[in-house]
């Protein structure tokens, strides 16, 4: 290898690593921006959280390859061109090309590995990510008492604190009610002070209402140490009419222990089972394989539609053989609409009795057949976009892989015109140029999703618009065209507005 190739090649790989890094960070933080209220106030143990951000960093490596590949080919080629690096080379007779040639096998190469990420390593990813996110969603908030609140989220218990203490873990003037027995509020429990704790072993002995002492092993729960108080408990009424009673049961202690099972607050995986059937937890092969199968459950699904409305039988057989899936033995009914019926001929022989009964029959087998689409047509939409996912997955993975080497072809030419290196100049031109992108990405996708365009256009929409353009850039950037050099817009402007006030003053012969 040559050593400007070794040169070239060394001044690109430390700016990629470092905005690939700086990508993966900004993305992870907007991340966390997003789901914040899903993590925060959960209890979560910090092995959890590092796993979570582990798996939604792998997610964002798909979008930070081609912005890392954009920002390290301006910063590359616009340091190179700010310390005349660049200009020494062309004037040695080294062209832009040839300069560019390396880093286009690495380009390639870092393409390839993008490519391969997004089918071998992600889908496996996204499994993990998504059945994690959903057992933190599905994780019950900690438990926070607040004074002068009632705290409703300890099973069966309600509680009520009027004061805590700042110094240590007391808790003064509580009020409980004990909602274990489905009775409402029968039984509350009054106390002067007490103090709430987790516990965690074997034999933990918890006291009902009822004075029943249950010994659990294992468990967690919030052990509950009140002192001087009293216990109030009704039971249900004895006897009917003018002798009925309500007992009313008082009982005083000095000190009294509950023991509340959290298990509902322990943090439960989900089988990832559930989500294997998502189209981002496929590769290629798996979602050419899925997407074929439900794309034939839904032609088959509206065939079943449409040979379910009312028409007369030939249009049926018409229609039928329209709507039907590819089959080899069907038999196409090459009905003529024109010679179906003479209308004309049969309207004027019916009496005006039988005018009535067929107008009124067609009104209602049009009316059953609008309420069949309305019913059918909302369920059926959402199912073709339900399929449209597995398509648009399949693309997205080459998309995204082969916008790493558009994006080489427009940052490297656009850094060799600006001439600008560092994190300036760099930075706000790829931030605006992959803002473009994503938004034609999302533009794309959204049509493709409602089949308002083809999935290959809608999916390959924004490479079709950036792809020229890089190839522009290239051109111009290897004939020193002065694309981004103010001065000759100013100098063009300039001529203009000169030119419009010659023509308006020109004097009259």
């Amino acid at each position: 290898m040559k050593r400007l190739h070794q040169f070239v090649i060394k001044s690109f790989l430390g700016p990629f690593f470092m905005t690939f890094f700086i990508c993966v960070f900004i993305l992870l933080m907007q991340f966390l921006w997003k789901y914040i209220d899903d993590l925060v106030g959960k209890g979560l143990d910090w092995n959890i959280v590092a796993e979570l951000l582990m798996y939604a960093s792998f997610g964002l490596v798909p979008l930070a390859f081609p912005l890392a590949m954009l920002l390290a080919s301006i910063m590359t080629f616009g340091n190179l061109g700010e310390n005349y690096e660049l200009v020494a080379m062309k004037a040695s007779g080294i062209s832009l090309f040839r300069i560019m040639k390396p880093l286009f096998v690495i380009a390639v190469i870092i393409t390839s590995i993008a490519f391969y990420f997004s089918n071998n390593i992600l889908p496996k990813t996204n499994l993990k990510f998504y059945s994690l996110m959903y057992s933190v969603k599905q994780q019950k908030p900690e438990m926070v008492i607040q004074e002068g609140v009632f705290a409703n989220d300890m099973p069966n218990y309600s509680i009520k604190v009027e004061r805590k203490s700042k110094i240590n873990n007391m808790l003064y003037d509580l009020m409980i009610y004990d909602h274990s027995n489905n009775n409402g509020n029968m039984m509350v429990t009054v106390a002067d002070s007490g103090k709430m704790e987790m516990t965690e072993g074997e034999n933990v002995k918890s006291k009902t209402g009822t004075g029943k002492v249950i010994v659990s092993e294992g468990k967690k729960f919030m052990s509950i140490t009140l002192y001087n108080g009293q216990i109030y408990s009704e039971e249900a009424e004895r006897q009917q009419g003018i002798n009925r009673r309500f007992p009313f049961h008082r009982e005083s202690f000095q000190k009294e222990v509950i023991n509340i099972n959290m298990l509902d607050f322990e943090f439960n995986r989900q089988d990832e089972k559930l989500w294997r059937g998502g189209s981002r937890m496929m590769n290629i092969s798996h979602l050419t394989k899925q997407g074929d199968s439900l794309f034939s459950e839904y032609k088959l699904r509206v065939w079943h539609f449409v040979t379910s409305m009312k028409y007369i039988t030939e249009v049926n057989k018409q229609v039928g053989w329209l709507a039907m899936p590819f089959d080899s033995l069907r038999v196409n009914p090459k009905i003529k609409p024109d010679t179906l019926v003479d209308v004309d001929h049969i309207i004027t022989a019916m009496s005006t009795f039988e005018k009535e009964e067929l107008y009124q029959r067609a009104i209602t087998n049009v009316r059953g057949n609008s309420q069949l689409i309305s019913q059918q047509l909302e369920e059926m939409y959402n199912q073709k976009k339900q399929v449209n996912n597995y398509p648009m997955e399949w693309h997205r993975k080459f998309t995204l892989s082969f916008a790493c080497l558009i994006f080489f072809f427009i940052g490297a030419p656009l850094g060799a015109i600006i001439r600008k290196g560092g994190l300036g100049m760099p930075v706000v031109v790829s931030i605006l140029m992959f803002i473009a992108y994503y938004i034609m990405m999302i533009t794309g996708e959204k049509f493709a999703r409602e089949d308002a365009w083809s999935m290959i256009g809608g999916m390959w929409f924004s490479s079709y618009v950036f792809l020229p353009l890089g190839i522009w850039l290239t051109y111009k950037a290897a004939t020193d065209s002065q694309v981004m050099n103010m001065e000759s817009y100013q100098m063009f402007f300039k001529k203009l507005t000169n030119f419009k006030f010659l023509k308006r003053h020109k004097p009259e012969l």
